[in-house]
């Protein structure tokens, strides 16, 4: 990376490291280890990511997303859910000397502080909660502290991006969930939601919301993207929005082919990605090497006369300077979706790859202090202000009230 600024990189992670929004790790475990955490220290390349690569990319916290599809009967995404949870438990266990769970954002900086990575739970989708405020707080307890509040499909209380909307934005009882996650110190996400419901949201908020996983719907004109106006409120709201790297999401070309591909293999009589549960189809996001692979030979010869484009990480970069114009530096973050999609731009292939779109943004004149509040400072100013706004905070080590 001869030219790069390095040193502004190197000076921005010693001092903040990089704490993501949102990594799927937990259901690719699942997908295809059966839940195995041994041998992640390094060299695992049928995941983006591992302890080893963790390091090099000079991250210090990760939100690890304990995602279930939002097509699963509610019962029983609370028990997935729960499954994915213990997932998380398990591999902080196993790596004592790496990881650590954090609840707070005093955890995460004794984390960073003993050389180890500040784990996080977040929740991807209300669905998860099955309508409950019981649910929620016992979620909370357990150290969960954000919920997305739609994934791919409405709730009976919230309309999803990805779905048709059945109830304006929040219902009565979405506006209770919200008002009842922030008496608790549970971070709002609005990733995957309807931007009826971000506003909606936002009107609403009395603490800092975020987005965990989502970029500029300026720079490329995705639904899971935000829009500008939604950005002026966040940063109203003091909220942060994490800058996601799907491919779809930051690249204009990426997000067209992947429309025409999902059309032509709708064409052929072919579903976008056949596995069920535990890999989900997520439509619009990316079209995976998997079903690529297994083609058959019709589909194979559009790929041939229509080759896939990718992103790139200066793509990202954009993304990132454009939600710092509408939302304001203290307003962004990183949120990667590591190992929540197929494919990643080239150059951020892997969790190591942070680096790379930091000394990107250097070349464009950010200096240390404005990487270091993408890299972590800013979601860790929303962390502890839901603390101080919580009237009963519940998380590990508080005390259960009536």
């Amino acid at each position: 990376m001869s030219g790069v600024p390095m040193t502004e990189v190197d000076a921005a992670l010693a001092a903040m490291p990089v704490i993501d929004g949102h990594n799927d790790l937990p259901m690719a475990l699942r997908a295809r280890v059966g839940y195995r955490v041994s041998g992640l220290a390094a060299d695992r390349p049928e995941f983006h990511t591992d302890l080893a690569r963790l390091r090099a990319g000079g991250v210090g916290g990760q939100f690890w997303s304990v995602y279930v599809p939002s097509d699963l009967p509610e019962p029983e995404a609370v028990v997935a859910t729960m499954e994915q949870v213990d997932a998380v438990y398990r591999l902080v266990a196993a790596y004592p000397r790496d990881l650590a769970m954090a609840y707070t954002a005093a955890d995460v900086e004794s984390a960073i502080g003993s050389g180890r990575i500040a784990s996080l739970l977040g929740i991807e989708g209300g669905h998860s909660l099955a309508s409950s405020l019981g649910v929620l707080r016992v979620f909370a307890r357990l150290g969960v502290r954000y919920v997305t509040l739609t994934h791919n499909h409405d709730t009976a209380w919230a309309d999803s991006a990805a779905d048709v909307g059945h109830v304006g934005g929040l219902s009565a009882e979405g506006r209770a969930i919200v008002g009842e996650m922030q008496r608790i110190g549970v971070l709002v996400d609005l990733s995957h939601v309807a931007v009826t419901t971000m506003h909606a949201a936002l009107d609403i908020a009395t603490a800092p919301v975020i987005f965990s996983h989502s970029s500029a719907r300026a720079v490329t004109d995705h639904r899971r993207n935000v829009p500008d106006d939604v950005l002026g409120k966040l940063r109203t709201n003091g909220g942060v929005c994490m800058a996601t790297f799907v491919p779809a999401f930051v690249s204009a070309e990426v997000a067209a082919w992947t429309a025409a591909a999902e059309e032509e293999l709708r064409r052929l009589g072919l579903p976008p990605e056949p596995e069920p549960w535990p890999r989900a189809p997520r439509p619009g996001e990316d079209i995976p090497d998997s079903t690529v692979a297994e083609a058959p030979a019709a589909f194979r010869l559009w790929l041939a006369a229509n080759p896939r484009p990718e992103a790139t990480v200066a793509q990202v970069a954009d993304h990132v300077e454009h939600l710092r114009e509408a939302a304001g530096v203290d307003h962004i973050g990183l949120g990667g979706d590591y190992d929540g999609c197929d494919r990643l731009p080239v150059g951020l292939e892997d969790v190591s790859g942070y680096p790379r779109l930091l000394a990107e943004l250097a070349t464009r004149g950010w200096t240390a202090p404005e990487l270091e509040k993408l890299a972590g400072r800013n979601v860790l100013r929303v962390l502890r202000a839901a603390e101080e706004h919580a009237t009963e905070p519940m998380w590990p080590g508080r005390a259960v009230t009536a």
